[in-house]
């Protein structure tokens, strides 16, 4: 990796360490240049703003998870084995201790800066539902879904795996995260509902 690109990395680790411990008011590119061990300069030669170091790190954030789903669409598996892997892979996702804290600061500055939110949706809900539609289109073709809707069914399963979960974590701080266990379970039960009406 080149050393630029590799810089740009741990500033940006430093970046989420310092919004997420004093919150997107309190953090300045001050304070994320000195934790960083960095000039100003240095920090606005990397990133113009705040905002855009926000959305850096939700860009970033959605990374990982972006290598797991394209790896599960292009293998070609069935639409069982598909769903099955993009559900999980979306709730390990939204497990991580850091994802709940970063999206409440993502939906509270949204308000202010509509790109923020534009730039998480973009990455996240808006790329993986697009990628289920087209893998329930192929499906379709091969007999294997039934619906008359590919998007909509897409969006229903998505909503299934992360809806009301990711509500309540986002109302109130989760006792603690699902078990592996836990999330086998939701999955499941996910998947089965969805083949019953479309499979």
């Amino acid at each position: 990796m080149p050393r630029g690109q590799r810089r740009r990395r741990e500033i940006l680790a430093v970046a989420e360490r310092v919004l997420l411990s004093h919150g997107f008011a309190e953090t300045t590119m001050q304070r994320v240049a000195e934790e960083a061990g960095a000039s100003k300069e240095t920090l606005y030669r990397h990133f113009n703003s705040k905002d855009d170091l926000l959305i850096e790190i939700v860009v970033a954030r959605t990374e990982t998870l972006r290598v797991a789903l394209d790896a599960s669409f292009e293998r070609g598996e069935s639409i069982a084995v598909v769903l099955r892997e993009l559900g999980r892979n979306l709730l390990e996702a939204m497990a991580g201790p850091e994802v709940i804290p970063l999206l409440r600061i993502v939906v509270t500055e949204t308000v202010r800066n509509p790109a923020l939110g534009i730039a998480l949706f973009t990455a996240g809900p808006e790329r993986t539902t697009r990628l289920l539609t087209n893998a329930l289109e192929a499906a379709k073709g091969r007999g294997e879904f039934q619906g008359r809707d590919p998007a909509l069914a897409a969006s229903l399963y998505i909503g299934a795996i992360l809806g009301n979960q990711t509500l309540i974590n986002l109302l109130r701080p989760p006792e603690r995260p699902l078990s592996a266990q836990e999330m086998d379970t939701r999955v499941d039960e996910a998947v089965a509902l969805f083949l019953a009406r479309y499979g």
